[in-house]
């Protein structure tokens, strides 16, 4: 096998996203995108709208807009187009992708000292257009935050993250419990990415060897 080969043009992937912490994860397990392509969407819940189902809207929405934006691209045919979304939520009230320090302190106080819930939806379109869709649940438990909401607003961590924190920042001391998905909350759900894009051909396997199918 030559190890210099690169994957063949049917085994290259899109990411429908503009988080470093997802392009991160992917190349932790082996993959570099071929392209980064991050989807323009409002992401207001609907009326009634539970977590769960949010993330797998959005997910869904994020990686068909990209491979409806992207199909026609003779540089782009062929592709499998990946995107994620990832909420938290405290029972059925989800917790903004906080912009403001107002926001992120609100937040970090209704999750003091309890359990909640991050839900990421993955969704996976491949060179057939076939879509495939999971979402993970972890739950998670924070200690009491009393001295520690307005150091950790002034980290500035907070911004643009669902639920006002980034475990694999600071707030990873906040932690006293996590039954899931770690890598889940950090943004992509590793074990449930790697089988979507085993499961419908795409050579992860040979891709850490260096090699080609």
């Amino acid at each position: 096998m030559n190890t210099d080969s690169v994957m063949t043009d049917s085994h290259r992937l899109v990411l429908a996203s503009a988080s470093p912490r997802r392009l991160q994860l992917l190349q932790q397990i082996g993959i570099e995108p071929y392209a980064l392509k991050p989807a323009d969407l409002d992401e207001t819940p609907q009326k009634n709208e539970q977590p769960r189902a949010l993330a797998k809207r959005l997910a869904e929405a994020k990686a068909e807009a990209v491979y409806k934006a992207c199909k026609d691209d003779p540089d782009l045919a062929g592709c499998y187009y990946l995107a994620a979304d990832t909420v938290v939520a405290v029972g059925r009230r989800i917790l903004p992708k906080t912009e403001l320090a107002e926001e992120a302190s609100q937040c970090l106080t209704l999750l003091s000292g309890r359990t909640h819930k991050v839900f990421s939806g993955i969704s996976l379109i491949t060179p057939k257009g076939k879509t495939r869709t999971k979402v993970v649940t972890t739950k998670v438990r924070f200690k009491r935050l009393n001295h520690d909401i307005d150091p950790y607003i002034a980290s500035g961590e907070w911004r643009g993250k669902a639920g006002g924190y980034a475990i694999q920042g600071i707030a990873g001391t906040f932690v006293v419990n996590l039954v899931g998905s770690y890598s889940s909350v950090v943004g992509l759900p590793l074990h449930e990415t790697a089988n979507l894009l085993i499961g419908e051909g795409y050579p992860l396997r040979l891709k850490w060897l260096g090699g080609v199918e």
